[in-house]
């Protein structure tokens, strides 16, 4: 009894899991309905605490780094970084945000193009530096502000405090130790073991989608479930041995060398890109991004029109969200030895200012190319994203080298995000254990594999992707009370 009261968090986890997988494929119409109307419903009652509330974090995480609590080590004072600044930018990049980063880099610019924010005409020059300055806000600090919060919680309550690394733990300071080891606690760590697989298990699907749209458009691979099973079942392979032996070695090689691919397709990019447009987008929209940040990061209209905003914004912020239980206890266990004030600085500001250089270039090359098509061709190709770059490629010289770089790059971009994520869920359901047992990480590779693989082949994906958005809403509750738990507990340090 006493065993299954300790497991309880991983089995009550798995059972709702398994439970899904099955109601999605069954139940996949009346799944995508229920997930349409709960998205709306939080959308429309909710949106405007999605917004405020990623606009709170980024201003206290600025707040926390610059002030005194920003020199205190997330571990003992005598610790040092397990990891060399190359190493932990690596894993925080293919960790956090590459595959989607990847997946969306054509496509979005493009989106936004065509159809922009309300009182912006499609196809215009406003619309194409709107669409550049959007994807800046979504794919930079937003995103990385909401996984440090979290992540920058977990690290200081595990290496500071001796903590485990339990979400259930950073609301201790608020609630109390009954509570936390109690049932509100245990109900904390499950809904984000939740979370983080039906997010995690979605994006893997997306990506998996890009995957077979490049085989098909480089050799002509039949892009259906037959596909879809081997590449899930391969790519499942290798991070579930990557997973297997540890942090240390399968997703910090794979990281880094991720990484330089990604540089090398940067700049391979670049170079037969249209070089002085990129650099103009570069200057000009990162002065756009700056200029307009304040009213970007918080736009929602009290009387207008907010579809788009709901559509987008509020989408991407609710599904940052979803994504934080898992990412930000991965890149907590990557940042023991670092002050708090270099972790905001690497986990936040570093990323975002490599999001804007790729964005700058791949959102040029996209939107360089757009007169070739009318709005509603350039509609109709985003409306399958994971074929977009690739069709866009074949505008430039080496449109298949650039097509086999994007396939490599989002293949071990999958296993980095699952190896991750595994990793990660396997702590989660082991009371916090660093050093979590083999099995559940085959459990949850498994599961990862299986949900991804089955609703895509249902065609679920989506709304199970949309029922793990709605489903940030109580974990945003939960990420503001980390804030004022993190201060109590701060100013408890000495020799400030």
């Amino acid at each position: 009894m006493k065993q299954i009261k300790k497991e309880s968090v991983f089995i009550v986890s798995i059972g709702i899991a398994i439970a899904l997988i099955i109601y999605g494929i069954v139940c996949s119409s009346h799944l995508a309905e229920i997930s349409g109307v709960v998205m709306a419903w939080v959308s429309n009652h909710f949106g405007w605490l999605y917004v405020a509330g990623v606009f709170a974090f980024i201003l206290f995480l600025t707040w926390i780094a610059f002030s005194k609590y920003g020199k205190i080590k997330l571990g003992k004072d005598e610790d040092k970084p397990e990891y060399s600044n190359f190493n932990w930018f690596a894993m925080l990049f293919c960790g956090a945000t590459g595959i989607g980063l990847v997946f969306w880099s054509i496509a979005e610019p493009l989106s936004h193009y065509v159809s922009p924010v309300e009182g912006i005409e499609p196809g215009t020059l406003e619309a194409a530096e709107f669409s550049i300055r959007t994807c800046f806000l979504h794919w930079g600090i937003t995103q990385f502000a909401c996984f440090a919060i979290v992540g920058l919680g977990i690290a200081y309550f595990q290496f500071r405090k001796g903590k485990s690394a339990q979400i259930s733990n950073m609301l201790e300071p608020l609630w109390g130790e009954k509570a936390t080891k109690g049932v509100p606690g245990k109900l904390v760590d499950i809904f984000s073991v939740i979370v983080t697989f039906a997010g995690v298990a979605t994006s893997l699907g997306l990506g998996v989608s890009q995957i077979c749209g490049g085989l098909n458009f480089l050799a002509d691979i039949p892009n259906n479930k037959n596909t879809w099973f081997w590449v899930i079942a391969i790519i499942t392979c290798v991070f579930l041995a990557s997973a297997i032996s540890g942090v240390n070695k399968g997703i910090k090689i794979l990281s880094s060398t991720n990484t330089c691919i990604a540089l090398t397709l940067l700049g391979l990019a670049f170079i037969v890109g249209p070089k002085i447009p990129i650099l103009n987008t570069l200057v000009n929209s990162t002065g756009q991004h700056i200029q307009n940040f304040f009213s970007d990061v918080t736009m929602i209209s009290a009387f207008g029109d907010n579809t788009w905003i709901m559509n987008w914004r509020v989408f991407y912020y609710a599904w940052f969200i979803a994504w934080c239980p898992f990412v930000g206890m991965f890149i907590a266990q990557i940042s023991k030895g670092r002050t708090i004030r270099e972790f905001i600085i690497g986990a936040v500001i570093a990323p975002t200012i490599f999001t804007i250089l790729w964005l700058s270039v791949f959102g040029t090359i996209a939107l360089n190319v757009a007169g070739n098509w009318s709005l509603t061709e350039l509609a109709n190709m985003v409306a399958s994203p994971e074929t977009a770059v690739f069709i866009v490629f074949e505008q430039y010289p080496l449109s298949k080298l650039l097509a086999v770089l994007v396939v490599v790059l989002l293949a071990i971009f999958f296993i980095t995000s699952a190896d991750s994520a595994t990793y990660s869920l396997s702590m989660m359901t082991s009371d916090g254990n660093v050093k979590p047992p083999v099995y559940k990480k085959v459990v949850w590779a498994v599961i990862e594999a299986a949900i991804a693989f089955l609703l895509l082949s249902a065609g679920s994906l989506k709304p199970l992707q949309t029922i793990s958005i709605a489903a940030s809403l109580p974990f945003l509750f939960i990420m503001i009370a980390m804030c004022p738990a993190l201060v109590k507990e701060l100013r408890k340090e000495k020799n400030l």
